[in-house]
């Protein structure tokens, strides 16, 4: 995990994206991806283009990734924390 964050920042910062990356920005474009993502179950009927929602995931996953860092947290420990406040709100049946 700790490389793929690596290569998500080396990646934005070769480019000077990372003056643009606030956590606002950031969280603003974690829900436009998600929304792409979403339109590929807009309809019923519809069959998801495969290919897209692996990109549009990825998107989300790399915005997320990015602001997990330039929060100063780890992904693994908050996912953890997260997890573990679940089973108390939601436990096993």
């Amino acid at each position: 995990m700790k490389k793929l964050l690596q290569e998500i920042i080396e990646f934005r910062n070769k480019r000077g994206w990372e003056k643009h990356d606030t956590p606002q920005a950031l969280a603003k474009s974690i829900i436009i991806e998600a929304a792409e993502l979403l339109e590929n179950y807009q309809w019923e009927d519809s069959q998801p283009d495969t290919e897209n929602v692996k990109e549009e995931l990825a998107d989300v996953l790399i915005y997320a990734l990015a602001m997990v860092s330039d929060l100063g947290l780890d992904p693994e420990t908050i996912i953890r924390e997260k997890l573990e406040k679940n089973k108390v709100k939601y436990p096993e049946l």
